[in-house]
């Protein structure tokens, strides 16, 4: 059951028809893993400690560095040098007393996610490398978790849910099948703060439609946002049936 409290710190949700009390709880039950703090973890965590997410299960193995602020919200210049999954659980913790965040100060590798994944409904990859992604989406595709997964570089961001969950969900192998690591990143192309702000926040929205039983209309869906001209593209995602991660050669 809601509390008074979280009555009245939720009350502009149980407004919603599409949320209301009934979603609140879903909310409330909720368990999510976000992995990654930085431009697409840092505002999805805020959104979704702020929003009620029972459980919060952040992870990375980064200390917060000057050039991080510019786009990674969740922190501030006195926080510089800190491990961020102890500055994001602590400041999460600031925003919402009503629910909990476990952290994670390491870089887990399959056995240990998989371990992780027994405990979550849901996970935000919000990595900035190809290694991760697919060893995530592996996991995810082991586990059957569904998974949405974020990226931007320079202006341009991507944004996909595959709901491991349904027997008929694509992967992020289907569609990125190597391994290979890009040569572009934030580090050496640059990236605008508002654009990662934009993809974590649209992740954080999925998983709250998705926690509340609200359709998603990105399953299985690469969209693709272009930050010059806000415009939008979507490109289908087939699940390949060679996949040697979700198809039937895996």
């Amino acid at each position: 059951m809601l509390t008074d409290a979280e009555m009245l710190r939720y009350s502009r949700h149980l407004l919603l028809e599409d949320v209301g009390e009934l979603g609140q709880k879903d909310l409330k039950n909720g368990k999510v893993l976000i992995i990654g703090m930085g431009g697409l973890g840092s505002p999805a965590a805020l959104y979704l400690a702020a929003a009620g997410v029972g459980t919060l299960v952040i992870a990375d193995f980064d200390c917060l560095e000057v050039s991080n602020l510019q786009r990674q919200i969740g922190y501030t210049t006195g926080d510089i040098g800190g491990d961020k999954v102890a500055l994001m659980k602590h400041r999460l913790e600031q925003l919402n007393p009503e629910i909990r965040v476990r952290s994670i100060n390491r870089e887990m590798d399959k056995t240990q996610l998989l371990m992780e994944l027994m405990m979550v409904n849901l996970v935000l990859d919000c990595t900035d490398n190809m290694a991760s992604r697919q060893m995530i989406n592996a996991a995810c595709v082991e586990a059957k978790v569904p998974l949405i997964v974020g990226a931007a570089i320079r202006m341009e961001g991507q944004l996909m849910f595959f709901d491991h969950s349904q027997e008929d969900a694509a992967c992020y192998h289907c569609l990125f099948p190597s391994n290979e690591e890009q040569g572009l990143n934030c580090s050496n192309s640059g990236v605008l703060g508002p654009v990662v702000g934009t993809i974590g926040t649209l992740q954080a929205l999925e998983a709250i439609k998705h926690l509340t039983g609200l359709p998603s209309g990105i399953k299985n869906k690469l969209k693709l946002f272009d930050g010059k001209t806000l415009d939008w593209q979507t490109f289908a995602i087939n699940k390949d049936a060679q996949c040697t991660v979700c198809g039937k050669t895996k």
